[in-house]
């Protein structure tokens, strides 16, 4: 009740190779796609129909770029988050940020 299954790859070749994955990724209601690579780009674009004016979003974007799909809405983001916040502190993943006690 009110769970959300996860996936997360940066093979979306393999993944997608998978006939039960690609059955499990087009019926997912929600997609996060940060930057992709070119062959991966190409592989996206025509399971989610992104029109050539969106793919630039997912083309050598920054960290916190990119398109989210939702149902039949695309929406593109760029999330500037404000580094000098203690949640930020809290949430970065980049090793080079992250004190150590």
């Amino acid at each position: 009740m009110g769970r959300n299954p996860t996936g997360i790859t940066q093979n979306v070749k393999d993944l997608l190779a998978s006939r039960e994955v690609e059955n499990i990724f087009e019926n997912s209601d929600f997609v996060y796609l940060p930057n992709q690579a070119s062959g991966d780009r190409k592989i996206l674009s025509s399971a989610l129909n992104i029109p050539p004016s969106q793919q630039n979003y997912v083309t050598n974007s920054n960290a916190g770029e990119g398109l989210i799909f939702y149902g039949s809405t695309t929406v593109p983001f760029k999330d500037d988050f404000p580094k000098d916040t203690q949640l930020y502190r809290i949430m970065t993943t980049k090793p080079e940020e992250i004190k150590q006690n």
